[in-house]
């Protein structure tokens, strides 16, 4: 059983590991274009394997509130946070493949937009899966390609909500759910709570 005790556990270990090896500080342009002084590249942390196992369990949790049957996101963030949840669910005992959402179609074969459809039924609810989320446009985006395959998506999860000017009005306009496991300030507080317990440096 897992436990809250054990949710705020693995929270701690993810955010120690995610400000030793995603978070930097400085003068960065967002993909949005806009300007920031901090950078949160999920993708050193998502494709460790304690990373991924971390993301994965939390991810996996919560969804038990939801009534997803699959999850889905926008290659190439996604692409980890995906196969990490779709395992730490099954892990859970619940089932939850997986659906890829290519920024174009592919020029051959099928021509799909959306990969992993052939496991999922007309009408299933999907939770997006996403790393950050500044304006939320790109994840947005996923979430209309998904409806117009014929599935419902639930909510928008990510990792860390940077809270920019105008992201939770976009959502809300796009009437989605938004739920992060970190926002900058609760990942930079239990980081330096946990004193980066736990986080190893790469052999």
């Amino acid at each position: 059983m897992f436990t809250s005790g054990d949710t705020e556990a693995c929270r701690a270990e993810l955010a120690a590991l995610l400000y030793a090896r995603s978070y930097m500080e400085g003068d960065f342009t967002l993909s949005s274009g806009r300007k920031a002084s901090y950078y949160f590249d999920c993708r050193q942390s998502s494709l460790d394997p304690d990373g991924a196992r971390l993301i994965g369990m939390l991810f996996a949790r919560m969804l038990r509130d939801t009534e997803a049957r699959a999850v889905a996101g926008m290659t190439l963030g996604a692409d980890p946070l995906l196969t990490a949840t779709s395992l730490a669910a099954l892990a859970q005992g619940r089932r939850l493949p997986a659906l890829i959402v290519r920024k174009e179609a592919k020029g051959h074969g099928a021509g799909r937009r959306v990969e992993g459809l052939a496991n999922v039924r007309p009408g299933d609810k999907v939770v997006m899966l996403e790393d950050v989320v500044s304006t939320g446009a790109s994840v947005l985006q996923a979430a209309n390609m998904i409806e117009a395959e014929g599935l419902e998506v639930l909510a928008v999860f990510c990792i860390l909500n940077r809270e920019e000017p105008g992201g939770a009005e976009a959502f809300a306009a796009a009437g989605r759910e938004l739920r992060s496991l970190f926002t900058r300030r609760e990942l930079l507080e239990l980081a330096r709570s946990a004193g980066h317990a736990g986080v190893r440096p790469p052999a």
